[in-house]
């Protein structure tokens, strides 16, 4: 048995209960569930619990052999509009 209160998605605090509770409620696709928990949306871009988000979303709604799984993206820095060029 695995523990509910476990975080998965360290960057957003998205605990494991949280991610099986909102994928059973709503059904939702990995990407649905990604959206509505946050998980995968932080600093690391869902390098850490991409995976697991994926995995959880798939138990509750299977794929389709048309259905992508999630990806990540590099972590990125807010820029100020500042920073992009002098205000006149």
């Amino acid at each position: 048995m695995q523990n509910k209160t476990m975080i998965v998605c360290r960057c957003e605090e998205v605990s494991f209960d949280e991610l099986v509770k909102t994928a059973s409620e709503n059904n939702c696709s990995a990407r649905e569930l990604k959206l509505r928990t946050r998980a995968g949306m932080g600093y690391c871009g869902g390098r850490t619990c991409r995976t697991m988000v994926d995995q959880i979303a798939h138990i509750h709604q299977p794929r389709s052999n048309n259905d992508i799984s999630l990806k990540y993206q590099a972590p990125i820095r807010p820029v100020r509009f500042a920073d992009l060029g002098e205000v006149k």
